[in-house]
């Protein structure tokens, strides 16, 4: 296969190298291979991005258009998107490892969806108008205005960064800010592409703009940046509680979308073969590497050696290979150091006392892929019980009440999401309201959608992405008051 060109930094509409010129390697996860070198940015280079973003907030032209106009501009981007399914599908299977399928099915629909859905909102951003007694005996009229906050940086993970980069671009555009996007350093490719699509589709140049590099030294340059009024961040707990920490003295709002540990209780009455699916789905997309991969099976011992021997029957069926191909069901992990990272949990949990059910088959010669586990004899005191994997792992835990099965999922310091299996409505609805968590799936593990909140609680962040909670965000209600 051969390497891309040379992926650079979109700063006022050019693409340009760092200011230091110097570069990192990005290689495709499935053959080790060398896909593209990598602009490494500095602190100037960030400068530069959030100067070119705050001049077209300031006054630029972006700043004089309507609602309507930006929602046609965003229209026109899902579209450009849309028509270019093959090309972005392509690039990243290559840069992500992942089943090209995943990306025809999940990514790029929703990423689409998500931009037409918040286009729709661009031009519906009104105020208000707020009664009072009025002040010192003179009537007074009130009302509000919804402005955008300025200028927003939004980080990207590198395990979903299409799908995920459009879930922070669209309401932040929809609201009438400007952006940098800074990619992960694991997959910027098809994060970089989606920022030229939209001087394609007829954005000022300066309203996206990107910046590559490491997030030790461009993430923190542009979260303490003066000029940044906004941080979107999704990724692990540890470097969100960084951002947290380096940004809340500058009072910059904040969304973090942070790990997770999603339980998927099966109780007695589960639709067997339906949870079996789903449970599957849940640990095997994007091969374990999503924040919301239901990692802890929580089942009613009833149905313990049942789904057990299912989910090992699944994992073991998987098709390991070339994401490119059209028979592959699972790709490779993102990199090296993370393979080893995911071997370690593994092993650890056997270490600890977990079975591991699955059989340890043969792997593609080349490639940084991890043979998908399914561990029992699981204890909730385990390492593998509360940790976040990102990996196709999952330990398989039993319970005998509902009421230890809500202790179990509430005992974890994460709380983005759950899901329930059972066919009782009552008693779903029920669990759910006790469930500490941002999202309760039942029947079927994370739907998501464009229309829908998506965060968590606890260590799994704050605020949301998706829905009109994620516009919110990018907005803010001015009070104007007139005294008569």
């Amino acid at each position: 296969m051969s390497m891309y060109a040379d992926c650079l930094n979109l700063i006022a509409g050019e693409h340009r190298p760092g200011r230091s010129n110097a570069w990192f390697d990005k290689l495709e996860p499935a053959t080790g291979a060398l896909l593209a070198r990598v602009a490494a940015s500095t602190p100037a280079d960030v400068d530069a991005a959030v100067g070119a973003a705050r001049s077209q907030f300031d006054g630029g032209a972006w700043a004089a258009l309507s609602g309507a106009a930006r929602a046609r501009l965003i229209h026109r981007l899902a579209d450009l998107l849309e028509a270019r399914t093959d090309h972005f599908a392509e690039l990243l299977a290559r840069e992500q490892g992942r089943a090209i399928m995943e990306m025809r099915m999940l990514d790029i629909p929703m990423a689409v969806d998500t931009l037409r859905y918040f286009a729709g909102w661009a031009d519906k951003l009104e105020g208000r108008q707020i009664p009072t007694p009025g002040f010192m005996g003179r009537p007074t009229f009130n009302y509000t205005v919804r402005e955008a906050v300025g200028v927003a940086v939004l980080i990207v993970p590198w395990n979903a960064p299409l799908m995920i980069g459009a879930w922070k671009l669209g309401p932040a555009l929809a609201a009438g800010c400007t952006v940098v996007i800074k990619p992960s350093e694991d997959a910027p490719l098809a994060l970089t592409a989606l920022a030229a699509l939209c001087l394609e589709a007829g954005f000022p140049a300066g309203v996206v703009n990107v910046v590559q590099g490491t997030g030790a030294e461009v993430g923190r340059a542009l979260v303490t940046h003066p000029g940044v009024d906004k941080i979107s961040f999704t990724g692990s707990t540890v470097v969100g509680r960084d951002i947290a920490a380096a940004a809340g003295p500058l009072f910059k709002r904040l969304t973090l979308e942070l790990g997770g540990k999603a339980p998927q209780i099966v109780l007695p009455d589960a639709p067997l073969e339906q949870a079996i699916a789903g449970c599957a789905m849940g640990l095997f997309v994007d091969q374990g590497q999503t924040c919301a991969a239901g990692s802890r099976i929580l089942v009613h011992r009833s149905l313990h050696d049942t789904l057990c021997q299912a989910l090992t029957g699944a994992a073991n069926s998987l098709s390991l290979g070339d994401p490119l191909a059209a028979g592959t069901q699972m790709g490779a992990l993102i990199s090296a150091r993370h393979a080893e990272r995911v071997r370690a949990h593994i092993a650890r949990a056997v270490a600890q006392g977990a079975t591991l059910e699955t059989c340890e088959g043969p792997l593609p010669d080349q490639g940084f892929f991890v043979r998908p586990a399914i561990l029992s004899g699981v204890t909730p005191d385990m390492d593998i019980a509360r940790e976040e994997v990102f990996g196709p792992v999952g330990a398989i835990i039993p319970f005998d009440t509902e009421e230890e099965a809500i202790q179990l999922a509430n005992d974890c310091a994460y709380g983005l999401s759950a899901t329930l299996w059972t066919q009782n409505l009552t008693r779903a609805h029920q669990m759910a309201a006790r469930l500490r968590v941002g999202a309760v799936a039942i029947n079927g593990w994370s739907p998501l959608d464009a229309r829908l909140p998506w965060g968590g609680i606890k260590d799994s962040g704050t605020g949301n992405d998706l829905s009109r909670s994620a516009l919110d965000a990018y907005l803010s209600e001015k009070l104007i008051t007139l005294v008569m």
